[in-house]
């Protein structure tokens, strides 16, 4: 899968994947409005609205783009109802070639890392049947847990030939607290980009490692450092845009020709209808705005290379 998503990278001459994060406050009333009106003020209504919008984003950028991320939280918030969009969204993607990264951010040990892997990205065993559960392509995960934590995820990857995505240095302002804390006078976030790497050198695609790794761009000059340090692992680079990020700093977790990542905007890119220079779309235009938000950030990303 990994040779997949840097293909159609190139292909498309986009280093982008739009995040699926979809709240209440992102929607556009007349969405919520309408599904209200049919099925109440119910967690059902506010699932199905989140599936219109849903829909909408990815039939107007699924030409432009490799890749989504849909935020499992997200949907997790609206119960049974919004995880079943969570399901939906997943296969309408796959239906229109787009690769499915599940922002879900597991981890565990044992039996349960495994459950973990195989629901989201491996099959489980009924009867004379192998069926999947969520099917996403790539899942984030956390290293918390050490190796012990890492290898269920690794064994179910190996097998379905699909990837993770490890957090190593995220966005958040409070990252720092813990990821670059020193120990044997090295950053915590440093000894875990080794152990990325290793755990990728026995699942290598035809560059890079199926084992990628989070790298948030608000820091771009330890991005730089990852990037030297692990050449052969695909980076997954958060919060360009709404973060604050912009593409000089995301170039940062890329090598020289552009190559060895892939650029994450969510509100940036879903929420567009919402800004200044794409209110003339309106709420009812929310996915032309998405549309034309992705064609900016493609331009806007070329022009640092």
């Amino acid at each position: 899968m990994i040779n997949k998503l840097v293909d159609r990278i190139k292909e498309l001459e986009a280093p982008i994947v739009v995040g699926l994060d979809p709240t209440l406050a992102i929607l556009p009333k007349h969405l919520l409005e309408r599904e209200i009106k049919e099925r109440g003020e119910t967690l059902e209504a506010a699932a199905e609205a989140i599936w219109q919008f849903n829909k909408g984003i990815i039939d107007a950028v699924c030409d432009l783009v490799p890749a989504v991320k849909p935020q499992v939280a997200m949907y997790e918030q609206f119960g049974i109802p919004g995880l079943s969009v969570f399901k939906r969204t997943i296969d309408y993607c796959k239906e229109k070639g787009l690769i499915v990264i599940g922002d879900v951010k597991r981890g565990d040990i044992g039996s349960t890392s495994e459950a973990y892997a195989i629901g989201h990205l491996g099959k489980v065993h009924i009867g004379n049947k192998m069926l999947s559960g969520f099917d996403e392509d790539f899942i984030t995960v956390n290293p918390y847990f050490g190796t012990d934590g890492i290898k269920p995820f690794i064994g179910v990857c190996k097998k379905e030939k699909k990837g993770i995505f490890v957090l190593v240095k995220t966005s958040n302002e409070s990252s720092g607290e813990f990821q670059d804390q020193e120990i044997n006078e090295r950053r915590l976030y440093e000894c875990v980009a080794d152990k990325v790497a290793e755990w990728g050198e026995a699942l290598m695609g035809h560059t890079y490692s199926y084992v990628g790794a989070v790298i948030g761009a608000t820091y771009p000059r330890m991005a730089r450092e990852l990037r030297g340090m692990i050449p052969n692992t695909f980076f997954l680079v958060p919060a360009y845009g709404a973060q604050g990020a912009t593409a000089k700093d995301v170039k940062e977790a890329f090598h020289k020709d552009g190559t060895g990542a892939v650029v994450n905007s969510s509100r940036g890119i879903i929420a567009a209808y919402k800004q200044q220079k794409y209110q003339e779309f309106g709420e009812e235009g929310f996915a032309d705005a998405a549309r034309e938000a992705v064609l900016h950030m493609k331009k806007d990303i070329a022009s640092v290379f």
